[in-house]
């Protein structure tokens, strides 16, 4: 560790005083409880109770995992960098995310659980036949796991750690990771779901304490906007204007074409990314699959949307207000000086968040803050770890093992997160001066290069019973081709700093990669259904139950989930499959499973069967909910 840093630790941590050390002590004794109670609640040693929490999670702690899973270090540190470099506009990041909540649990869970899946991977092998489609999601979610998910929230942990005690980034890193790999290898599904509830708890209660006083700080909300557009840092590069903060910072629509988040990127191009996330990523889904019903998923949604409209005030404006009152750190756009504060030429927005916690936080306070950060990354981390380590043992490890007993897939699952951890250190230092120091920003810039083609084929698998395998495989490959590319160029060139000449194409200036995801989705849209059309259809047995329109009823029984091959559970025109018959209920059709193997666990999952007053309770607050949402979003438009 440099000299400098070891005298800024020894500065830094004379200041933290022995309140601060017993409330981030308490946090992590707290934490470790619920997670044993959690975990005693359900067996972890069986593939049910490990991946799934044994199916029986009611809506409140999965709506706050919901929340907390997207709500990481990562975006802590983010969004408040992002704010404090444009403004609020990236709040549209987080209230888009209402929508496509309500689409998940209406719409993509009731055809999901029909479907008999644990993985998304899996649904598409069912609607699709094969296995091409199911290895190659498998491989891209956990690609993106690691390039979005996993380094974002460890880079973005231990820069927290690294400003507030000084501690060098990689040391800090590794104890991140520590913690977090050990806390996820011995826990599953359980543990982190009701650990995520406590999280959501702290990490509000932390940020509203912050909000208030940073508010205080400035002299209340009615002087943010004007002493933020004054934050300009003492030292500037001559005849460049990147220092000044941008105009329409209190805007949440920008310009259309030269917008830094142009409107309609920020409506349809990110609806496509949000779409992706929230109901064919399996961090969100597998979480919504654990509930004990159809009502219980509703009223999960409903209660993480309404916690996804807390990041505007208790994230947003604090980095903003960051950005008021240190731009010379926060706000710096000298290379020199850039280095000094955070380590990173093209910019320091990302410490807008740990620098308000430093400055401005009372004894005591300060350790919850860090409690608070570490909630945010252990919530995200295990999240990601026990989707990532499912995604691999059920649908590549299991395809190559198909003998393999529980006990070696449970092995497989906490050996992949090892190796998921190490990938992701290696990956940290291009994060580091990636996309002009918003780590936002380059989590959802990554994002719209790989995903918009998962989100059309998904959508086209669930809406169009004509998709087939052929059309859904090629585009994907299209897809890939296209968004690799400009993912590639990305990097080949970065962003400028101040000042310097940009040699970019001009192609990948102009084209914002909001607006790319839009293009992208549609190019494998087009793929998907020309190619469909000129290829035979998908039989009965690839759509019966596996798309939203072959859903003619409820099934009025718990439908059993089949862990074996893809191929061995396909229907035969909806009347028969193989190794077993198709029952008729309400008018649904519903393959009754093939005898199970002696010695093998087959866990039940939720029934799509709805009491009629909770059914209509849940629309109600839906529609509630979109009312609010509508009114925020015109409110600061």
């Amino acid at each position: 560790m440099p000299s400098n840093a070891t005298t800024k630790f020894f500065a830094l941590s004379q200041s933290f005083s022995v309140s601060d050390i017993i409330v981030i002590g308490a946090y992590f004794l707290l934490n470790v409880a619920v997670g044993i109670w959690s975990s005693c609640r359900v067996s972890r040693n069986t593939l049910n109770g490990y991946f799934l929490a044994g199916r029986d999670m009611a809506w409140w702690p999965i709506g706050a995992s919901l929340f907390a899973s997207s709500e990481g270090s990562g975006l802590f540190i983010g969004l408040a960098g992002t704010g404090a470099a444009g403004g609020i506009a990236v709040a549209g990041f987080e209230w888009n995310a209402t929508y496509v909540l309500l689409a998940l649990a209406w719409i993509f869970v009731p055809v999901y659980v029909s479907s008999e899946i644990v993985t998304m991977p899996e649904y598409l092998g069912r609607r699709f036949g094969g296995e091409r489609i199911r290895m190659y999601l498998s491989a891209l979610s956990l690609m993106l796991s690691v390039f979005t998910k996993i380094s974002t929230d460890l880079y973005s942990g231990a820069l927290f750690v690294q400003v507030c005690l000084g501690w060098n980034l990689y040391l800090s890193t590794v104890l991140m990771l520590v913690v977090t790999a050990l806390y996820t290898i011995a826990g599953g599904l359980a543990a982190v779901i009701y650990t995520d509830t406590l999280q959501t708890f702290i990490m509000i209660i932390g940020a509203v304490i912050l909000t208030i006083t940073a508010f205080n700080k400035i002299g209340g909300y009615a002087n943010l906007e004007q002493i933020y557009l004054q934050a300009v840092p003492a030292k500037t590069i001559p005849n460049t204007t990147c220092h000044l903060p941008r105009p329409d910072a209190m805007h949440l629509f920008r310009d259309p074409v030269h917008g830094d988040l142009p409107w309609p990127g920020m409506t349809l191009g990110l609806t496509i990314l949000a779409t992706w996330y929230w109901c064919t990523d399996q961090v969100i889904v597998q979480r919504s699959l654990s509930a004990k019903n159809l009502s219980h998923a509703k009223g999960a949604s409903i209660f993480a949307s309404y916690l996804k409209m807390l990041p505007m005030i208790f994230i947003i404006l604090p980095g903003m207000i960051s950005r008021a009152l240190y731009p010379d750190s926060v706000g710096c756009v000298d290379p020199e000086e850039c280095m000094k504060v955070c380590g990173a030429e093209v910019g320091c927005s990302n410490i807008a968040f740990p620098k308000l916690v430093i400055e401005l936080m009372p004894s005591g306070l300060r350790g919850l803050m860090i409690a608070v950060m570490m909630a945010a990354l252990m919530s995200s981390l295990t999240s990601i770890f026990n989707s990532s380590s499912t995604l691999f043992t059920m649908d590549i490890w299991k395809k190559h093992r198909r003998g393999a007993s529980e006990k070696e897939l449970l092995l497989v699952g906490r050996i992949v997160t090892v190796i998921l951890v190490v990938i992701s250190v290696v990956w940290i230092p291009i994060l580091q001066s990636a996309n002009s120091g918003q780590l936002y920003v380059y989590i959802q810039s990554v994002t719209s290069y790989l995903a918009p083609p998962v989100t059309a084929i998904f959508v086209m698998a669930v809406f169009w019973k004509r998709t087939n395998e052929a059309g859904a495989f090629w585009g994907l490959m299209v897809g890939l081709a296209v968004g690799v590319t400009r993912m590639v160029l990305e990097f080949a060139f970065p962003p400028p700093r101040c000042g310097v000449f940009d040699p970019a194409p001009s192609v990948l200036r102009s084209v914002h990669y909001l607006h790319f995801a839009i293009i992208l989705c549609a190019l494998t849209a087009i793929v998907v259904a020309v190619v469909s059309l000129l290829t035979p259809p998908p039989t009965d047995e690839l759509t019966c139950n596996l798309t939203w329109w072959t859903l003619k009823g409820s099934v009025d029984r718990d439908i059993p989930l089949q862990k074996v091959s893809t191929l061995s559970h396909r229907t035969e025109g909806c009347n028969s499959v193989h190794r077993g018959k198709c029952v008729h209920a309400a008018g649904f059709c519903s393959p009754r499973p093939a005898r199970a193997t002696p010695g093998t666990t087959h866990p039940a999952i939720i029934s799509t069967r709805e009491d009629p007053f909770w059914s209509r309770f849940c629309c109600v607050n839906a529609i509630i909910l979109i009312c609010v949402n509508i009114f925020l979003y015109a409110y600061y438009a």
